[in-house]
């Protein structure tokens, strides 16, 4: 049987107009802000309300603001004395840490910002080497640079150190240990064993369910009750593992819900091929989970690392409390503005590139399943 002949097309195909090859800037404009007559109206009155809103705070901070000098007496105009942040500039990185050693504090962040960059950047070699010292090897270093007392280094206690050293400290630390805490809670809660399931859920709902102001007060006034006498905690200590069990509670839920997103066959396969529960976990199902959920691990970073700033409460000064204690001071007082806006854009910095860092992890690792 003669198949059928396929049918051509004899009309020219109608004009159309030709893409636009325009880049750069003017064609990001055209593309997203003047793509239409209504796109063009909103973006003119957003931009006008901006620039209403946005240029008397850009003269105050910026175009007539005072930047150098060494005291009050420098700020004579009518925008922001940003001379307060440059005279007591040292005090706000290191607190109240001794100056002469207060290179081991920049060594410390000297290092740390080198593993980071090292971790981030892409094609550099060794990472996973650099990973094992950057979870083994730098907090030992770190512990003895900061905490001294070995090999000839003056001891500095805690209850010294304060303002960004003391917030970065307390960020970091609650980062590196409330992630693999919430990924033992979340594979405990899903666990089929009844015992670890419960003391599971126990803590998860328990640690959720108190605010951090009142887990750093038993941590501070009530957890040297139920220790032997013999036993002295450190206050930052305390801090710490209260921060740590805080944080991992909610860490535990983000990461359970990147596990139920996570299909059973999954498992099932591996399963088949003979792997054990932790082979399966470590192997199959975390590494997918784990890449759903950065969004929500990377927000529960963010929370921690502004709620570090609560630790004042007990009596650590971080870097808002240095700064609000430098505005009780008799020759600076009439300039919290200049504190708190410094504070805020210290803040800004971090958490926005948290934010960015996993927006690259996402885009690399082709995290949200886009169709």
């Amino acid at each position: 049987m003669a198949s059928s002949p396929t049918p051509v097309r004899t009309q020219m195909i109608e004009a159309r107009e030709p893409p636009d090859q325009r880049r750069g800037v003017l064609g990001w404009l055209r593309a997203n802000l003047f793509s239409g007559p209504l796109n063009s109206l909103v973006s003119i009155v957003t931009i006008a309300l901006l620039v209403r809103l946005l240029w008397p705070f850009l003269e105050w901070s910026l175009f007539d603001a005072d930047w150098l000098g060494s005291s009050r007496d420098a700020c004579s105009g009518d925008g922001a004395c940003w001379v307060f942040i440059s005279a007591r500039f040292e005090s706000i990185v290191y607190g109240f840490y001794p100056e002469a050693a207060r290179w081991r504090v920049d060594l410390v962040f000297a290092m740390l910002a080198v593993l980071i960059a090292w971790l981030a950047l892409p094609r550099l070699p060794a990472k996973p080497w650099v990973g094992l010292f950057a979870l083994v090897g730098f907090p030992v270093i770190a512990y003895f640079l900061l905490v001294g007392g070995h090999f000839g280094l003056m001891d500095v206690p805690t209850r010294e150190w304060g303002g960004l050293m003391l917030t970065l400290t307390v960020a970091v630390v609650g980062i590196v240990g409330s992630l693999p805490i919430g990924v033992l809670l979340a594979l405990g809660r899903r666990s089929t064993m009844p015992l670890v399931k419960g003391v599971s859920v126990i803590f998860i709902e328990f640690w959720r369910g108190v605010p951090l102001i009142t887990v750093l007060f038993m941590a501070s006034v009530m957890l040297p009750l139920f220790v032997p006498s013999e036993i002295e905690f450190d206050k930052l200590l305390r801090a710490l593992i209260g921060i740590m069990f805080f944080w991992s509670a909610y860490m535990a839920e983000v990461v359970r819900g990147g596990l139920q997103a996570i299909d059973k066959g999954q498992n099932e396969a591996g399963q088949a091929l003979g792997l054990s529960y932790w082979q399966r976990m470590g192997l199959i199902i975390l590494p997918q989970a784990l890449k759903l959920v950065i969004p929500g691990i990377v927000n529960t970073f963010i929370s921690l690392f502004k709620d570090t700033s609560l630790v004042l409460i007990i009596g650590l000064f971080d870097l808002l409390a240095i700064i609000r204690a430098g505005l009780t001071d008799t020759d600076w007082l009439g300039f919290a503005m200049e504190g708190y806006v410094f504070a805020a854009l210290v803040y800004w910095v971090f958490c926005f590139s948290m934010s960015r860092y996993s927006q690259y992890i996402e885009r690399r690792l082709h995290t949200g399943h886009k169709r």
